[in-house]
C-alpha cells in the first residue's frame, strides 16, 4: 500500500507541473491584454491582473489537495491585504508564493529576477505589477511607492528558500523597508512537513508520505513602536533579530 499511495503521489506531483507550465503559458493569452502595454503605476489594472493570477494559482492548489499531493491548513488570511501592510513570510518551499496568493490575491510581491525567464511566470509577473528583486535604489522607491498607495506587499526575507537543515536566516533589507514604508508589519510562518519542494531538489523526489502546510498568520507589528527609542539601523537589526526567533521556534 505506502509503495502504491507513493506512486499515486508521483503521478499527481508529475501532472501537477506539467499542468502548471502548460496552463502558464495558456494563461499568457489571457494576460495579453495586460502584458501588451505595461501595467506599472496602474494599481487598478494590476489588481484586476492579481485577481486573474489568483485564480488560477487557486485552481492549481485546489488540484494538489484532491490529488493527494499535498494539504495546507491556513490560519488568520482575514488579517492580510490590508493598505500599506508589508508581509513577511519564511520560505521553505517551491510552492509558498502561489499558496499565498492564491488565497491573498491582490498582494503585491517581491519576486526573483530570473522568473522573469521562466515562460509560465512571465506574463502573471508583469501583469500584476510584481517587482523584480534587483537590489537597487530604484527597487527601493518602488516599494516606497506601493506601500504609500495603498497596496499590501508580499516579501520572503531570507531571500531564497530555507536549506535541508531549516536554519532560517533573514535578510535586513526587508525589514529595513518595513520600518521605512510601512503601516504595518505582518510575520507569516508557514511550516511544512516532511520537507518538500526544496531548492535544488529535482521535483521526482517526493517524500514518503503526503505534505503538509501549515500558513499561519502571527500578530501585527508597529513599525513606529520599533522606532521610537532607536534610529532606523538599531531598529531594523532588533527587529530582525525578533522575526528570526520567531520563524525559528514556529517551524519546529
Amino acid at each position: 500500500m505506502n509503495r502504491l499511495d507513493w506512486l499515486r503521489r508521483f503521478m499527481a506531483t508529475l501532472f501537477g507541473f506539467v499542468l502548471f507550465g502548460v496552463a502558464g503559458l495558456m494563461f499568457k493569452i489571457v494576460l495579453l491584454p495586460y502584458t501588451l502595454r505595461s501595467t506599472k503605476g496602474d494599481i487598478k489594472r494590476q489588481l484586476k491582473a492579481r485577481r486573474l493570477v489568483g485564480r488560477i494559482w487557486k485552481v492549481f492548489v485546489c488540484y494538489t489537495q484532491i490529488s493527494g499531493v499535498l494539504d495546507v491548513k491556513f490560519d488568520g488570511l482575514e488579517k492580510l491585504g490590508r493598505p500599506g501592510q508589508l508581509v513577511l513570510a519564511n520560505h521553505p518551499s517551491l510552492l509558498d508564493v502561489v499558496l499565498l496568493i492564491s488565497h491573498v490575491s491582490q498582494l503585491n510581491c517581491i519576486v526573483k529576477k530570473d522568473l522573469l525567464n521562466n515562460p509560465a511566470m512571465k506574463s502573471p509577473i508583469l501583469a500584476a505589477g510584481y517587482i523584480p528583486n534587483e537590489e537597487s535604489m530604484e527597487m527601493l522607491d518602488e516599494v516606497d511607492a506601493v506601500l504609500k498607495s495603498g497596496q499590501s506587499l508580499l516579501i520572503f526575507p531570507e531571500g531564497t528558500r530555507t536549506k535541508w537543515d531549516g536554519k532560517i536566516k533573514l535578510h535586513r533589507g526587508a525589514v529595513s523597508m518595513g520600518l521605512r514604508s510601512a503601516m504595518v508589519i505582518t510575520p507569516v510562518c508557514i511550516k511544512i512537513s516532511p520537507p518538500n519542494f526544496k531548492k535544488g531538489q529535482p521535483w521526482y523526489k517526493i517524500p514518503s508520505r503526503k505534505v503538509h502546510y501549515e500558513i499561519t498568520v502571527g500578530e501585527d507589528i508597529n513599525p513606529q513602536d520599533w522606532l521610537a527609542e532607536k534610529p532606523l539601523p538599531i531598529a531594523a537589526r532588533r527587529l530582525n533579530d525578533y522575526l528570526q526567533d520567531f520563524f525559528t521556534r514556529n517551524t519546529i
